[in-house]
């Protein structure tokens, strides 16, 4: 089918009551303190610690600097005592990070862990770990390792992950930055695609069942995430104004944070990158020298300040050159992390499937807003084409970058659907919204509803259990009577 990129005439149907500016901000308010109020509820189900969130904990911890005993995964689970002298503190402290890294890294025995250049959660972290906690002393390991004493205690005030300074200053900002990206995600909305729609992305980001998961953790994923909205924000700002020095600025701080955070920012880059070529035929906006300047130099300082902070260009090199290679002989990354071309897809119906069945049948339906649909399923396209061929790299966590332009997109349809109500649009887009949020919810309640399967890494087994399409053991065993009991002659 082909794409008109030609904004189709007004409807000569009866128009829906416009918003005023005043009642949008109000309302865009309310749903955002909603969202708020469900991201610091305490809902996970999966109280430990998991290994990643002990990983950025130690980090965040030498970053404290001085002579410090840590430990270090082996490859049997069992951890490894060593000791280090960290010189300097915070962003200081790097180069002794990144050097420990590399020397653990290269014991036989080491397991694949995760890098100290996914600087910007670890130093956000810490500078709000010394903020909030002080000098307040951590937790030993072996605390942190326990099972809370009643795991169904709705009081989490002493868990482990609650207590901890370095361990809850990073599920503090994990928290912090997915309410950011929920406000990002309906901010970028209202500009992209008008005022209905800033508000149902921004309710729809609020009761994402991901998004919500991600907040309750210390993973860097939806910290992450927010960074990627913001880049894909400002490229679309800075193509529809391109003389605005203030949105050009923010792209180049944006772009450079991003690289900053997480190497999966080669993958948002790759794709907008397609975004910026195919401005050419679809026109988006103007893409100026200046604008191509900033995104090529900003990433590049980003990355040259990961060099300087990890001693040079050749440790910086060697340590996703170790990364790489060790990931690939990881057990529970080839358990867990393979599979075909379409999984994320197959993830993304479980976990949200009506949203993604509104943003698929957008793309054929929806007549106003073309050139914004083809904006965002365009980096969708190209950003989804590079990861799910990477081998043994598959995660629904990964797909957060990817949960606002689906949710704009799902809301389009949905609106464009109640265009028939004539002026009661808005009440019935409303009404619909409302609904698909609370499925929303209810898909995050059933995530981490059973306390005997705590849900923590978004695995598509995982999820599946959850749904009781897969059976538990226990399950099938309850379901079916013991062979005793059978009729004989009965097949079993």
């Amino acid at each position: 089918m082909p794409l008109d990129m030609e904004e189709p005439p007004p409807n000569p149907a009866p128009t829906p009551v416009s918003l005023s500016p005043r009642l949008f901000w109000i309302f865009f308010f309310l749903i955002a303190l909603a969202g708020m109020a469900i991201r610091l509820a305490d809902t996970a189900s999966w109280r430990r610690t998991g290994p990643d969130e002990l990983m950025y904990r130690r980090y965040v911890y030498l970053m404290d600097g001085g002579h410090q005993n840590f430990s270090v995964f082996n490859q049997n689970g069992s951890l490894r005592r060593e000791e280090m002298t960290a010189v300097g503190t915070g962003a200081m402290a790097m180069p002794s990070l990144c050097a420990m890294y590399l020397r653990t890294q290269q014991h036989p025995e080491a397991l694949c862990e995760l890098p100290p250049t996914r600087f910007l959660y670890i130093y956000t972290a810490w500078l709000w770990k010394n903020l909030h906690w002080g000098e307040t002393p951590p937790l030993p390991l072996d605390i942190l390792q326990k099972e809370p004493a009643a795991s169904n205690n709705p009081d989490y005030s002493h868990d482990a992950s609650r207590r901890d300074p370095g361990l809850a200053s990073l599920n503090d900002v994990a928290c912090g930055f997915s309410v950011l990206l929920m406000i990002a995600g309906g901010l970028f909305a209202w500009r992209l695609l008008g005022r209905p729609a800033g508000l149902g992305v921004l309710a729809l980001m609020a009761c994402d069942p991901l998004e919500i998961h991600l907040s309750q953790h210390a993973m860097i994923d939806g910290f992450f995430a927010f960074w990627a909205v913001m880049v894909l924000w400002t490229t679309w700002e800075c193509l529809r104004a391109p003389k605005s020095v203030g949105w050009l600025v923010a792209h180049a701080v944006c772009l450079a944070l991003m690289v900053m955070t997480k190497e999966n920012s080669f993958f948002v880059y790759c794709a907008l990158t397609a975004v910026v070529l195919a401005n050419r035929w679809l026109k988006f906006g103007t893409v100026t020298g200046r604008f191509l300047a900033i995104s090529v130099a900003a990433p590049a300082l980003g990355v040259l300040a990961l060099a300087a902070m990890a001693g040079g260009v050749g440790p910086f090199l060697e340590i996703y050159k170790t990364l790489v290679a060790k990931a690939q002989t990881l057990d529970y990354a080839r358990l867990t992390g393979d599979g075909p071309w379409n999984r994320y897809l197959v993830d993304l119906l479980i976990m949200s499937p009506i949203v993604l069945c509104l943003a698929i049948g957008a793309l054929f339906a929806v007549r106003e807003h073309r050139r914004a649909i083809a904006f965002l399923s365009l980096f969708v396209a190209a950003s989804y084409l590079i990861m799910c061929n990477v081998r043994y790299g598959m995660n629904l966590r990964y797909a957060s970058i990817w949960e606002m332009p689906l949710r704009a997109a799902a809301f389009l349809l949905l609106w464009q659907l109640c265009a028939r109500f004539g002026r009661r649009q808005w009440i019935a887009a409303t009404l619909f919204t409302a609904g698909l949020c609370t499925y929303e919810v209810r898909q995050y309640g059933i995530m981490v509803g059973d306390q005997s399967l705590p849900f923590y890494e978004v695995l598509t087994s995982d999820m599946l259990r959850h749904l009781e399409v897969i059976k538990t053991l226990d399950q099938v065993r309850k379901t079916l009577p013991p062979p005793s009991s059978r009729a004989p002659g009965a097949s079993s």
